[in-house]
C-alpha cells in the first residue's frame, strides 16, 4: 500500500487513510483524463500488443441511428445517449429487441437512472442495526423502521427512465420483470418491488433465484412485525420451491441478513436456516457466521459464548475465499463480540483463523486497524502487562495505528502495573496524538481571549500563555495559526524568544520536537 521508506510512511491512523486516499484519488484522477481526453492516447506502441492490458475504447465507433449503436452504447455504460438513442429509434419507427430493451433497463437499474461514477460502482452498504427488544411479537419501531428505508445512496426516483421504458414495451419476458425488482430493491423502492413480483407472478413467470434473493434482503423494508417478516420471508422460500428454483449460499445469507432485523424471532430461527444449509450441503460463508453473530449479539446483553466458540471452532481451520460482499466484516464484527465478552481467549483463537491461509485478505486497511486496534485495548484490559508491550512492539506501525483509545487503554494498563517508568518507550507512537489534544486546548484557551459578545470582557492575553499557544499550534502542523497568534505579542508589549524559533522550525519539519522548556518564554520590553 505504502512505499518501502520510513519518511514516506503513515505513521498515525489520519496518515494512512489520507495517503490510501490520495492513491486511490490519483488512480481516478488518471481515469477521468483518459476517459474526457481519448484523442492524446491513441498511441500504443506495445510489442506484443496485449489487449487486455491496453486502455479500454470509451468512445462509441458506431456512427449513426441503429440498434447496432444503441447496444454499442450500453456496453459503454452511456446512460443518458442510450436514453435518447432509444427514444429516437422508437420515434424513427424502428422497433428495438426484446433483448437490447432488457440490456438497457439492467443499465438503467444498476445505475438508478444516473451517469455512472466510481462512487455508484459501488455497493450501497445497508444499515443493518436493529434497536434491541426483547418480544418476538414487539412492533419496531416505525420512526426507526421508516429510517432504515431511506439509506443513503441513489433513490428510484418516481417515474423515471426505467418505469417508463419497461410500461411501453409491447413484450416483456420473465427477464423484464427480475430486472426491475432488482434495481428497484438496489435503490431503496421496496414496496414498488413487491408489487412487480406480484405482476410477475399474475403474468405467469417465473422469478430468478438472484430476484428472490433481492426480495428477501427487502422484507424488513416491507412488514414491521418481526413474525411478519419471517412469514414473508418463508413464503419467499415457498415460491422457490414452487417454482423449482434452487437455494444458493447467497440466498440463504440474504435469509440471515434479514434475520438480523428480526429481534428474538431472529435468534430463534437463524440456526434452523443453518441447518437447512448443511441438508442442502451448501457450505457457510463467513457473511453467513457473520450475520449469525449479529443476531445473537447485537443489541442483546447476552454474556454466553457458546455460539462464537463454536463459530470459531468451524473458521478457525478453513481457509476462506470470497463468496460474498459480506464476507469481510467477519473478522471485525467477531472481535468486537469477542470485545464484548471480554474474552482473550475467544481473541487468540480468532486470530488463528485470520492467519490461516488467505483469511487475512479479508481485512483493507480500515478494517485491519479497527481489528487490531479492538484486539489491542482488550489486550491492555485482559493481559499481563508484559504481554501488552510486546504485542504492541509486534503490532505499532505495522498491523495497525494506535488511536487515543488505545493509548489511553496502554496508559492504564501501565498504571494498574505499576510500570509508568515505561511511558518513555512508547512516547514517540503517543506524542502526536497527545500534541493534537493539547493544540486542541489551545484553541479553547485562545477563544476564551477573544470578546464573545458585546459588553463583555476577554481576559487579557500574558507572554507566557500567548508563547504556550503559538508552540502547541506549530508543533501540530499549524504554522499559520500560530503566525496569527504571533500578532498578539505587539499588542501586549512583549518580545517572543523561543516562540518564534519554534514555528521556524517546526514549519520545516512538521516531525520535530521543540524543547518544551524553553519555548515558552516571553520577555517583558524594557
Amino acid at each position: 500500500m505504502f512505499q518501502d521508506d520510513p519518511f514516506l510512511m503513515p505513521r498515525n491512523a489520519a496518515n494512512s487513510r489520507l495517503y490510501a486516499l490520495s492513491k486511490e484519488s490519483g488512480r481516478n484522477a488518471a481515469k477521468y483524463i483518459i476517459k474526457n481526453f481519448p484523442q492524446y492516447f491513441d498511441k500504443t506502441f506495445a510489442e506484443p500488443n496485449i489487449p487486455c492490458l491496453m486502455p479500454e475504447i470509451l468512445t462509441p465507433q458506431t456512427e449513426g441511428m441503429s440498434e447496432e449503436a444503441l447496444r454499442e452504447r450500453i456496453h459503454l455504460r452511456m446512460v443518458k445517449e442510450s436514453v435518447d438513442m432509444f427514444d429516437q429509434l422508437l420515434q424513427a419507427g424502428t422497433p428495438v429487441s426484446l433483448e437490447t430493451t432488457n440490456s438497457l433497463l439492467d443499465l438503467l437499474c444498476f445505475y438508478g437512472d444516473g451517469e455512472p461514477t466510481p462512487e455508484k460502482e459501488q455497493e450501497e452498504k445497508e444499515d443493518l442495526e436493529e434497536p434491541g427488544v426483547n418480544a418476538s411479537e414487539q412492533k419496531a419501531p416505525k420512526r426507526q423502521f421508516q429510517r432504515g428505508s431511506q439509506s443513503s445512496g441513489p433513490r428510484w426516483r418516481e417515474n423515471n427512465h426505467a418505469e417508463r421504458i419497461f410500461k411501453i414495451m409491447p413484450e416483456k419476458n420473465a427477464y423484464s420483470y427480475c430486472t426491475m425488482i432488482r434495481g428497484m430493491v438496489k435503490h431503496g423502492a421496496y414496496s414498488k418491488a413487491y408489487d412487480m413480483y406480484i405482476d410477475l407472478v399474475n403474468e405467469r413467470h417465473k422469478a430468478d433465484v438472484h430476484t428472490f434473493n433481492a426480495l428477501i434482503r427487502a422484507v424488513p423494508y416491507l412488514k414491521e412485525r418481526f413474525v411478519e417478516r419471517w412469514e414473508l420471508t418463508k413464503d419467499f422460500l415457498t415460491h422457490m420451491a414452487q417454482q423449482k428454483v434452487q437455494p444458493t449460499l447467497l440466498t440463504f445469507n440474504s435469509v440471515l441478513k434479514s434475520l438480523r432485523r428480526c429481534g428474538g424471532v431472529g435468534r430463534t430461527m437463524s440456526l434452523f436456516v443453518l441447518k437447512e444449509m448443511e441438508a442442502l450441503d451448501i457450505e457457510p460463508s463467513l457473511a453467513s457466521y457473520e450475520h449469525l453473530l449479529s443476531v445473537y449479539y447485537k443489541g442483546v446483553d447476552s454474556q454466553s459464548s457458546d455460539i462464537i466458540s463454536e463459530v470459531l471452532n468451524e473458521v478457525e481451520n478453513r481457509s476462506f475465499t470470497a463468496q460474498d460482499p459480506d464476507d469481510a466484516n467477519f473478522f471485525t464484527t467477531a472481535m468486537q463480540v469477542c470485545c464484548d465478552l471480554k474474552d482473550i481467549k475467544l481473541a487468540y483463537q480468532l486470530n488463528k483463523a485470520l492467519e490461516k491461509g488467505d483469511n487475512w485478505k479479508f481485512l483493507d486497511v480500515d478494517r485491519s486497524n479497527g481489528y487490531w486496534s479492538k484486539f489491542f485495548s482488550l489486550l491492555c484490559m485482559m493481559e499481563q502487562i508484559e504481554v501488552v508491550l510486546k504485542w504492541y512492539k509486534e503490532m505499532s506501525s505495522s498491523l495497525f495505528y494506535p488511536t487515543p483509545k488505545n493509548i489511553l487503554d496502554l496508559l492504564q494498563a501501565l498504571d494498574a502495573a505499576n510500570q509508568l517508568e515505561m511511558i518513555p518507550s512508547v512516547w514517540e507512537d503517543f506524542q502526536i496524538h497527545i500534541q493534537l489534544a493539547f493544540a486542541k486546548c489551545a484553541e479553547e484557551i485562545k477563544a476564551v481571549h477573544e470578546p464573545a459578545g458585546p459588553g463583555q470582557v476577554p481576559l487579557e492575553w500574558t507572554g507566557s500563555a500567548l508563547g504556550h499557544v503559538v508552540v502547541l499550534f506549530s508543533r501540530t502542523g499549524r504554522t499559520q495559526d500560530a503566525w496569527n497568534m504571533m500578532e498578539n505579542f505587539q499588542k501586549i508589549n512583549r518580545i517572543p524568544t523561543k516562540a518564534l524559533e519554534s514555528i521556524k522550525w517546526d514549519g520545516d519539519s512538521s516531525d520535530s520536537d521543540s524543547d518544551s522548556s524553553d519555548s515558552d518564554r516571553s520577555c517583558a520590553l524594557p
